[in-house]
């Protein structure tokens, strides 16, 4: 048995019986070599990362993904201001589960000041074991603001931030995650991984998009191999529709990077953890599970968000999961719209109750999106961003106060 992920300053512990997978560091036909993540003192045994999602990657979740597979499970995206305000929102999104073995935050800010003095709150009071920097949210009151993906335009700045994270972090490490740029025109990956490399960042992850494009379009995953050949002291991970644990092989070995980070692909497929450990050390793939197994898992989800956020809000937080957990499967409009609109556990129950658990799943449902489809569209920038790309100067009124990407 190992642990999902390890720290030798931290609270690791084993991943359930079931789920245990083999350290990778074993032969891949497809990868080849496949090499645990290291992180500064922390290492992940396979090397896949639950990308941060707003309203997605809670405690509940990360519990879900955890107890099929190893790897780093990180919270939703908080704002550095949010969080040293001490707004109460925010701190519940910086909360873990007891048994979480790794705690792991996704922190936004666009003034390095207010990065530092969060990162020493979650250090020192939170006790956080890693700290991922968002420079690739492209949603508009993000990016309006300055921060997410229109960050690293401002180079200077962004090495600043990066710079105060990794000081007051101490040894718990620090990764960035980025897109490839503003929009076609504005590309700044090349130049915002290497500085982020410089500065002590312990790892950089591409969104093989640009804000522009949002979540459509095709990932451009040579970008990722390109990023490969100028970071080169620290492992580079690649994001963007990685829907099966194939897509995972097939992204390393085409771009040379040393790990993945999976959003989209595992909304309704928590399983997917499973098939990616089983891909990345050697393993048989397993096959999908039919709608009986599906179930268990739907009611075991709505009952972990339950627990953790009450039975109404858990529900009503559950409601689109439902629709993510269905798609492909023939079980009609009228129960897809009663549990979209369901308010209690024992409705949930009793409409999941009547479905055919024998019927296989739809091999076509494999690659269906599920979760943000949008874009293009253009971005939201702050009024002059982009006349003054080498001002240190942070923008006035870019943190926003409230967590959530």
């Amino acid at each position: 048995m190992t642990t999902t992920a390890s720290s030798d300053m931290s609270r690791a512990s084993a991943v359930p019986s079931d789920a245990s997978v083999a350290n990778a560091s074993v032969a891949s036909a497809s990868v080849g070599q496949v090499r645990p993540l290291k992180f500064g003192p922390l290492t992940v045994d396979v090397p896949v990362v639950l990308a941060p999602m707003a309203g997605v990657t809670n405690s509940a979740f990360r519990t879900l993904c955890r107890a099929y597979g190893a790897g780093l499970y990180v919270s939703e995206m908080i704002t550095a201001r949010a969080l040293v305000e001490g707004n109460v929102k925010t701190i519940g999104m910086a909360s873990f589960a007891p048994d979480e073995p790794v705690r792991s935050v996704q922190l936004s800010s666009v003034d390095p000041t207010t990065m530092g003095r969060a990162v020493l709150r979650l250090v020192e009071e939170i006790g956080v074991d890693h700290i991922d920097l968002n420079f690739g949210c492209p949603a508009a009151k993000v990016t309006r603001q300055g921060a997410g993906a229109a960050l690293p335009l401002h180079r200077v700045l962004f090495r600043d931030i990066v710079r105060a994270a990794v000081t007051n972090a101490g040894d718990v490490p620090v990764t960035v995650k980025l897109r490839m740029g503003v929009d076609a025109d504005h590309i700044t990956y090349l130049e915002s991984g290497p500085i982020a490399e410089g500065e002590g960042a312990a790892a950089v992850t591409l969104h093989a998009r640009t804000a522009e494009q949002l979540y459509s379009g095709t990932a451009d995953w040579s970008a990722i191999g390109r990023l490969k050949e100028v970071v080169t002291s620290v492992p580079v991970l690649g994001n963007g529709d990685l829907w099966e644990a194939a897509d995972a092989l097939a992204m390393m070995t085409s771009t040379g990077c040393d790990g993945v980070v999976i959003g989209r692909g595992c909304l309704g497929r928590p399983w997917l953890f499973r098939d990616l450990a089983a891909a990345l050390t050697g393993r048989a793939v397993p096959a999908p599970p039919d709608l009986g197994e599906v179930r268990s898992m739907m009611l075991r989800h709505v009952g972990l968000l339950s627990e953790r956020f009450g039975p109404d809000l858990g529900v009503r937080q559950f409601r689109k999961h439902a629709g993510w957990y269905l798609t492909g499967f023939p079980v009609g409009p009228e129960v897809r719209r009663r549990l979209a609109t369901s308010s209690t556990l024992d409705e949930v129950t009793e409409l999941l109750a009547p479905l055919d658990g024998s019927l296989p799943f739809p091999h076509e449902a494999l690659r269906m999106a599920r979760g943000h489809t949008n874009g293009p569209r253009p971005v939201h920038l702050p009024e002059g961003w982009m006349d003054r790309v080498d001002d240190p100067t942070p923008p006035v009124g870019g943190d926003l106060l409230v967590s959530g990407g």
